[in-house]
């Protein structure tokens, strides 16, 4: 179930909602995954309730079409397996440590994070 008050959407927001969680029913999805699904579609459209007392709610619409874009560019990226900056040290020490395992780098296992991303560079 959606967490939050739906109160700060508009009118039209709401019907698109209800519109996406009937659509998503017909096709077999339960109820609670239905409106789960309905309120992301209409968060990623709008950006969100457009009501005022939100946060952005002294953003243009124009910064608001950036941030939205950018985020759906960054989401992309992280589905694709890449981060944000695409360097080593943004990844985890788990992420470092898998990669270690593919490049055989000896002594990884007792390695510290800085050290794996020293070892990782050198291999390349």
């Amino acid at each position: 179930m959606p967490r939050g008050s739906k109160d700060k959407y508009t009118k039209k927001q709401q019907r698109q909602a209800d519109h996406i969680e009937e659509n998503y029913e017909e096709k077999g999805v339960s109820p609670e995954e239905a409106e789960a699904r309905a309120w992301a579609t209409v968060n990623k459209q709008s950006g969100g309730g457009e009501r005022t007392g939100g946060s952005g709610q002294n953003k243009s619409a124009r910064n608001k079409e950036r941030d939205r874009s950018d985020s759906a560019k960054q989401a992309s990226a992280t589905r694709k397996g890449k981060t944000k900056q695409g360097k080593l040290e943004a990844k985890t020490r788990d992420e470092l440590m898998q990669e270690a395992r593919k490049r055989d780098i000896r002594g990884r296992s007792t390695m510290r994070k800085q050290e794996l991303v020293t070892a990782l560079k050198k291999s390349a």
